[in-house]
């Protein structure tokens, strides 16, 4: 609650005042109006013909505190509570001099003594409420508001004070999070205050930072029926528009809001519709024209906070951190308590690879901000990334080469650091033919790690050994595969690595024992216009003399993001040195073309409690050496859920009939059941 309820209500007292021998109403009306320096310059002329007047002493006063000097206006009214012990008036504008300088503590035993002394005097109840709601102790601020408006029902100051009571209580409600309790609170000011501006807008953030977008609308859509607030209720209504993921609708609403702007507009307002716009053009991805709006903010105020918070928004949408960083930086130089520095900053930071430091300035945000939820969320969601993980697999798989197949696999992550994690994996393979009778089975274990060299390089690295038993051969082979991650440019990425492993999709392939050493690169281009590209290239050598070469390629085009939708082409070519197609497929030429679409609901980005799923459907062509074309088709999907921020399960299943798909050249089916368990609530390496 604002000082300046209880500060207006004085001053209104004051005017009551009648002078000795001057005529004081012009400095009063000056007080009464707000006009503090006239008001402070007029009741200085006063005093210099009569020194020892008391009204115009407690007036000047008054002008001084509210002119912005609270300590001289204290130090005033204390002489005066020198002068006249007893006087009521005198204590009761020394008690709102403590108000001033925001000593709420002795404020408040200063009130309660007032109040002891004049348990009926309104002046000394709502001066001790207003202090409570200062010292956020609002059920006590309530309950002597409440005795203020017993003493003067209806008193419009008192009122205004209990509505600032209530939307501070559902404040402090909202910040633990018991956002219940604080919806009921806002609706009581609604139910006194009718469809007050302020309390509208306290009510749709609440519905906005639960997550109850529905409530948050038509919120908005009351507000609207105010033609005053029209342009606040369409700048609510765009945000959320882009948090159900409809752009368009966004841009259209917040393009109504800047196109109301007129003469009668306040800055404050012009200020937050022309970013709620250009918000809504970098969320359509329309850069070029955000850009503009942007530069042309620059111009006429190249420092201010919020310009170069917009500029930072849209470079971190363009994957320009390094510029977003530098914006985020001059923030804080110019207000190191700016939450969209602070928080902005730390997001530059997470995608820049400094997740220390990413850290600390969310960290800062919660110093300024405390219990603030979008700083809150961003460091659980930093969290999860390091805390470690289990992620397990089993699956059963046959084709019409009559091998049938059973899986089982866990790979497990635990980071130590920021930087560093220790890997492990196991895996177990049983497979049989039906026809030739073989069976084979095939247990791996590996230990490894990974390591951030630096802020875009990380190197990974898991060595072990297998085990297989077939119909006429056991034998344990070493595994390894080590890689390096880089981040050479914005939007790319490059994996560069050599892996180990054994021919084992099927009996006959476990009991040759063949050993296959893959040199391989993966390369990923992402764009700002929806394309993207994907290229890996594998050249194998096995210890049975043959040499493989692998190209595949994807070029696919993001149609929708939420959920995504992506289609795209793919090419893949395959060569061996050597044809030995009676033990696997060797062909000296393959290749197949297809065109694909994708649709995924990310578990990554899925909250807890929801589903999520991916389907994958293609069809194509391949070309088997000299041989005719043949039709292609390829159906993966799965769908699981989401129990919480720990837990997640997912169904999943292939078929395929593209000869590479399997090793021996065969139609493929697959289905299978995961599990993804997180062994801890937060990283073992943070309290």
């Amino acid at each position: 609650m604002k000082t300046l309820k209880s500060l207006i209500l004085a001053s209104f007292l004051l005017l009551v005042v009648t002078s000795n021998a001057q005529n004081m109403q012009e400095g009063f009306n000056h007080l009464e109006t707000g006009e503090y320096a006239l008001a402070e310059t007029f009741f200085d002329t006063v005093l210099k013909s009569y020194p020892k007047n008391k009204t115009a002493r407690l007036c000047y006063g008054r002008a001084v505190g509210l002119n912005g000097d609270p300590e001289k206006a204290n130090h005033i009214f204390l002489e005066l509570l020198k002068e006249y012990p007893t006087d009521f008036e005198v204590k009761l504008n020394y008690g709102e001099s403590l108000l001033w300088k925001n000593e709420f503590s002795d404020a408040k035993s200063y009130y309660e003594a007032l109040v002891f002394e004049a348990p009926e005097s309104f002046p000394a109840l709502l001066g001790l409420a207003n202090t409570l709601s200062n010292l956020k102790d609002y059920n006590n601020a309530l309950i002597y508001v409440n005795k203020a408006l017993e003493v003067s029902p209806g008193n419009p100051n008192a009122l205004i004070s209990k509505k600032y009571i209530y939307l501070g209580f559902a404040y402090q409600k909202q910040l633990a999070q018991l956002y219940d309790e604080a919806e009921i609170l806002l609706i009581k000011n609604l139910e006194l205050f009718g469809e007050d501006k302020e309390t509208l807008m306290n009510l749709a953030n609440l519905y906005l930072i639960n997550n109850q977008l529905d409530f948050a609308k038509g919120t908005y859509k009351r507000l609207a029926e105010n033609p005053l607030h029209t342009i606040e209720a369409l700048n609510g209504l765009a945000l959320v528009a882009h948090l159900n993921g409809k752009e368009k609708h966004a841009l259209q609403l917040s393009h109504d809001a800047y196109t109301s702007i007129d003469t009668k507009t306040s800055e404050v307002l012009i200020q937050q519709t022309t970013e709620r716009y250009i918000q809504a053009l970098i969320w359509n991805k329309k850069y070029k024209q955000a850009e503009h709006s942007i530069d042309e903010l620059i111009a006429n105020s190249p420092n201010a906070n919020w310009v170069l918070a917009l500029r930072a928004t849209l470079n971190i949408y363009k994957s320009n951190f390094k510029k977003s960083l530098s914006d985020y930086n001059r923030i804080l130089e110019n207000d190191s308590t700016s939450f969209d520095g602070n928080l902005g900053k730390a997001n530059a930071l997470k995608a820049l690879g400094y997740y220390d430091d990413a850290y600390i300035s969310a960290e800062n945000t919660l110093k300024f901000y405390d219990n603030q939820k979008d700083a809150l969320n961003f460091i659980n969601i930093l969290n999860t990334s390091f805390i470690p993980v289990s992620d397990s697999k089993a699956a059963y798989t046959f084709d019409n080469g009559n091998n049938r197949a059973f899986t089982f696999n866990t790979n497990v992550s635990f980071p130590l650091s920021t930087k560093f994690k220790l890997l492990g994996r196991y895996n177990y393979r049983t497979t049989n033919n039906s026809v030739t009778n073989n069976e084979a089975n095939s247990n791996d274990i590996s230990l490894g790690l990974s390591y951030q060299l630096i802020n875009n390089i990380t190197f990974n690295g898991t060595t072990g050994l297998t085990t297989a038993n077939t119909e006429s051969n056991n034998y344990t082979q070493l595994l390894t595969d080590v890689s390096f991650n880089i981040k050479p440019l914005k939007l790319q990425t490059l994996d560069i690595g050599y892996k180990r492993d054994i021919q084992s999709f099927n009996a006959d392939l476990l009991d040759r024992e063949i050993v296959q050493n893959n040199y391989y690169a993966n390369y990923n281009l992402n764009t700002n216009f929806n394309l993207g590209w994907f290229t890996q290239f594998m050249h194998t050598s096995q210890n049975d003399g043959n040499k493989r070469n692998l190209l595949f390629t994807s070029l696919y085009y993001n149609l929708f993001s939420k959920p995504s939708l992506k289609m795209g082409l793919n090419y893949q070519y395959i060569t061996f040195a050597d044809q030995v197609p009676t033990v696997y497929f060797s062909p000296e030429s393959f290749q197949a073309g297809e065109v694909f679409l994708n649709l995924i609901k990310d578990e990554n980005i899925t909250k807890s409690k929801q589903w999520f799923y991916e389907l994958t459907a293609a069809t194509g062509f391949q070309f088997i050496e000299d041989g005719e074309r043949q039709s292609t088709y390829r159906v993966q999907g799965k769908i699981g859920y989401k129990f919480s921020e720990r837990c997640m399960a997912n169904v999943f299943g292939t078929r395929s009939n593209i000869a590479s798909a399997t090793a021996a050249g065969f139609t493929f089916t697959e289905i299978g059941l995961r599990f993804k368990w997180h062994l801890f609530d937060a990283p073992v390496f943070r309290k």
